[in-house]
């Protein structure tokens, strides 16, 4: 049986913080005495994920994604728990693990400012002692893949946020790593560049079988990317599967989004089902996927309709609605 390339087992994480009274005497009294308080970021997570995974790790802020990768590569040491990355403990911190992973978190820059990003990927080179044949076929291969040749020499801070990005990844590519964590990759950039970005991590995880773990706040990155995802939600896992059988199991309804000709009144929607917006000429219901066809041929026989678009609910929409129905245990 093929061992998993990542595998977590009950992994916690509590960090530990003084609370101080306010004002001069709190201060004074908090020389002496401080109130000693837990906070769990991550509460016996356990999973495993298995080489050119590329899986989607979902969660409001705080529930705990940044913290599991922080752990994965080794930048954090758990409370408590087993990790095994590639065979390494992470937080052992072995130049052998080191030479193969790489962490890309959105909003933090490998990237020299005031330098071209070219003097970053040669001190990449240096630090991972890659060969200068394959550095350079590599440099080769990504300048393409990510359309940079033309901006590797022109300093980072002249950059767009689109283009840092693509030089981010670059650097975190040059010494091809078997595992890559990627932290809101995507975090403020424009649409198109956002599109880039998930074009080329698709090829580059079918071309190189990279295993991939990204956290991101856009359900198009999770969506064109990943067949899998685990949800996370304060500090534990509540559902670890088929991004599909998600969608199947908890969008069980359509969206009818219809326009009339004349204003409405909300109480006379509630009948064909749940209106979840509405304007006197225009509204929104929630209604079950296996009578949506009957239940529209009657609202466009009764009302006075002007057009009516029949929808799937989006996948930010189911994950939004798992949070609010549960905050602890399993979806």
């Amino acid at each position: 049986m093929k061992q998993p390339i990542i595998d977590i087992q009950n992994l916690r994480k509590t960090y530990t913080y003084y609370k101080k009274p306010p004002g001069l005497l709190g201060s004074l009294k908090s020389l002496f005495h401080r109130e000693k308080l837990l906070t769990e970021a991550v509460k016996e997570v356990n999973f495993s994920i298995e080489q050119g995974e590329f899986v989607g790790f979902l969660g409001p802020n705080g529930a705990g994604k940044t913290t599991t990768l922080k752990m994965l590569s080794g930048i954090l040491y758990p409370t408590s728990g087993k990790v095994n990355v590639l065979g390494f403990t992470p937080w052992d911190r072995k130049p052998e693990f080191q030479k193969q992973f790489s962490l890309v978190m959105g909003q933090k820059n490998q990237l020299w400012w005031d330098l071209p990003a070219m003097e970053t990927f040669l001190l990449n080179q240096t630090i991972y002692e890659i060969p200068e044949k394959v550095f350079r076929a590599s440099l080769k291969e990504l300048s393409e893949l990510l359309e940079i040749q033309d901006i590797l020499t022109i300093p980072v801070r002249k950059l767009s946020l689109g283009q840092r990005m693509k030089c981010e990844l670059a650097a975190a590519l040059l010494h091809q790593p078997k595992v890559l964590f990627l932290d809101e990759p995507t975090i403020g950039l424009d649409v198109t560049s956002q599109q880039n970005i998930r074009t080329f991590l698709k090829k580059y995880n079918e071309q190189k079988k990279t295993t991939i773990l990204l956290t991101s706040h856009y359900m198009d990155d999770i969506m064109e990317l990943c067949k899998r995802v685990i949800i996370v939600n304060l500090g534990r896992i509540v559902y670890d599967g088929s991004l599909q059988e998600l969608i199947d199991k908890h969008a069980d309804y359509k969206l009818l989004k219809i326009t009339f000709t004349q204003e409405m009144k909300r109480n006379d929607l509630k009948k064909y089902g749940k209106v979840s917006e509405f304007a006197p000429k225009r509204a929104v219901l929630h209604v079950a996927k296996a009578q949506y066809k009957k239940i529209a041929a009657h609202i466009l026989e009764e009302l006075p309709v002007d057009d009516i678009f029949i929808d799937e609910v989006s996948v930010e929409e189911v994950i939004r609605d798992i949070f609010a129905v549960t905050k602890t245990g399993t979806v």
